[in-house]
């Protein structure tokens, strides 16, 4: 009798738990872009749009929001003990003046306020 050793191969192979996890855990330390995005809640109404995602580890002094037109964009301070870099592009302009921003035990919400067009209409008098 012959034995011969059986040869399989798996063309999938999944990666364990614990691999997962390190990955996750080394690239949420060291701010690399993750495939998976951070989740952000985002409510609307016919006034603003809110937007609510978790930044714990970071105090107020320690994030920078800045609003142009439509977009909104987040960044972490050099020598934050986190580095954040996000942006978002709303479908309307945000008035900067009635919007709001909010952190509370790690979760920043921004409340972005639309901006209502205005008539730049001007009347000449007919002389």
């Amino acid at each position: 009798m012959i034995f011969a050793p059986v040869m399989s191969r798996n063309t999938f192979v999944s990666p364990r738990a614990a691999d997962l996890a390190l990955q996750r855990f080394l690239q949420g330390t060291l701010g690399a872009a993750s495939p998976v995005q951070q989740h952000v809640q985002v409510s609307r109404d016919d006034k603003a749009t809110t937007l609510s995602l978790d930044v714990p580890g970071l105090a107020r002094e320690q994030l920078k929001l800045s609003i142009e037109g439509a977009v909104v964009r987040l960044e972490s301070a050099e020598g934050a003990s986190r580095q954040v870099k996000r942006a978002w592009e709303l479908d309307h302009e945000i008035d900067a003046a009635a919007s709001k921003a909010k952190l509370e035990h790690g979760v920043l919400t921004l409340t972005l306020a639309k901006l209502e067009p205005q008539s730049k209409a001007t009347e000449l008098t007919i002389e």
